[in-house]
């Protein structure tokens, strides 16, 4: 799986992991009808807007997501791609988390609600991560792909040969 589509997807489900535990939070929270928690929850969820928004403003990309593309085995051939497999061994936190605090909903309204803006904060850091990469790709000419590995190891990354884009200069400047 190429590591630009792995980022764009892992940005993707950690926003809708956030809303449905969002919506449980809501449900849980409306049939208590806490006055006190509801506003603690809403207020860590427009913290954690701030806190992903200002995160994900830059263009480049973060020492986390640079120290992996720097650490990428090279490779000349595509790695076997198994999407799914990939996201299912790297993101089975998510997936976890997901069910066990949208189970506690009505039990516990505020660890959905918790979880909830941390899958905020996480999706809006992480959403030029993609674009950056992509930028690198295409100004080195290689594809970065995530190796397949074990859930419990780190990611680690595979970088093959791509298409490297020519643009044409004017007066030297690209």
């Amino acid at each position: 799986m190429r590591f630009v589509d792995f980022l764009r997807t892992t940005m993707l489900l950690s926003g809708g992991a956030a809303t449905a535990l969002a919506a449980a939070t809501v449900a849980g929270l409306g049939s208590r009808g806490d006055a006190v928690l509801t506003g603690v929850t809403l207020g860590w969820w427009a913290l954690a807007t701030m806190l992903g928004s200002w995160a994900g403003r830059q263009s480049q990309v973060t020492s986390a997501v640079g120290n992996l593309l720097a650490a990428a085995r090279s490779t000349n051939a595509i790695p076997e791609q198994r999407a799914g497999t990939i996201l299912l061994n790297r993101l089975w936190p998510l997936l976890f988390v997901t069910i066990v605090s949208g189970a506690l909903a009505f039990l516990a309204p505020q660890v959905p609600g918790v979880f909830a803006g941390g899958g905020l904060l996480f999706a809006l850091s992480l959403r030029r991560q993609d674009a950056a990469v992509a930028a690198i790709e295409e100004r080195d000419g290689v594809v970065f792909y995530v190796r397949p590995t074990s859930p419990l190891k780190p990611i680690a990354l595979d970088r093959a040969p791509g298409f490297r884009a020519l643009r044409p200069q004017v007066d030297g400047v690209a």
